[in-house]
């Protein structure tokens, strides 16, 4: 919920946050949701939902955190979770392509890009307009297999993405990035540390010690960035990877709550119900026949 004071967070541009599954990816235009903006995006950002966004005509500036770039067709920005960001553009003239893709579906995919995927990038002038074609046919295919394969958009969409991904990494090579602010730096070494160490069982002074900061300092950026005190986003992260445990392999909810750091098996279970509705056996059985109907549905074949 957003209140005065607190900066927008949004599901898709206008639409309140609500849950998504892992692999979770959305393609649409710009313009798609123009009755909502009519070309004035207002600063917000996303919740574990990252975005690529591809300008095709037109021009505006964009703002991410608390700097305004001005631009002009071709450019494509890059912008992790938690980053503020929003743009004002000639609504007659000007379109983009933009997938939003989920912290988890991201994640799984990292390993195969080069493009640093924890701070935001923006480029506006890369000269080589064969990389842009490049990049404009990769983003069109990602548009047309999320409209026509809807089924199955998470399966068939994610390797474009990795290769666009990849593109916009030739295309940043010779740009600098925007500049992050120290706080938004803070939040996103401390995301690195969880992503490496949420196994370990760290308390947080342990996190302080090794981000070389104080309490206060790094529970400012969690929340600022991530909406959640550090405590949380441990949890968050340790839940993510129970989750895609569950999903996508078939060892037993006792050896998964070992391999997320938790020792004590029904522990684990009473908080995963807690935070999902269901026990892990049961969220595991019901999700995986989800996933088993979209993926025999017709349209899943394109």
């Amino acid at each position: 919920m957003n209140t005065l004071g607190t900066v927008p967070t949004f599901f898709v541009y206008g639409e309140a946050p609500r849950p998504f599954g892992l692999g979770f990816v959305h393609a649409e235009t710009v313009m798609a949701r123009r009755d909502l903006h009519f070309g004035r995006v207002e600063p917000h950002l996303h919740d574990r939902l990252a975005q690529i966004t591809f300008w095709t005509k037109g021009h505006g500036s964009y703002l991410i955190e608390d700097e305004v770039l001005d631009f002009s067709a071709p450019a494509v920005s890059f912008m992790p979770s938690g980053v503020v960001h929003g743009f004002t553009v000639a609504a007659d003239e000007t379109d983009a392509i933009v997938i939003s893709i989920a912290d988890g579906a991201l994640s799984s995919i990292a390993g195969m890009v080069s493009l640093p995927l924890s701070a935001p990038v923006m480029i506006r002038d890369a000269a080589d307009p064969a990389l842009w074609d490049r990049l404009s046919r990769t983003m069109h295919l990602v548009l047309d297999e999320y409209a026509h394969a809807a089924a199955s958009a998470e399966t068939v969409t994610m390797p474009l993405v990795a290769a666009a991904l990849g593109q916009i990494a030739v295309l940043a090579a010779a740009v600098p990035a925007p500049a992050v602010p120290p706080q938004r730096h803070l939040a996103n070494r401390l995301r690195e540390l969880v992503d490496a160490h949420f196994r370990d069982n760290w308390p947080i002074a342990t996190y302080v010690d090794a981000l070389g900061t104080t309490s206060h300092l790094l529970a400012k950026a969690s929340l600022a960035s991530f909406g959640v005190p550090v405590k949380e986003l441990i949890a968050e992260r340790r839940l993510l990877e129970a989750k895609r445990l569950l999903l996508f392999t078939v060892r037993s909810v006792e050896d998964i709550a070992y391999e997320i750091g938790i020792r004590d098996a029904a522990y684990f279970s009473r908080a995963f119900r807690k935070r999902m509705g269901q026990p892990p056996g049961e969220w595991r059985r019901s999700q995986s026949e989800v996933l088993g109907s979209a993926l025999a549905r017709p349209g899943a074949n394109g």
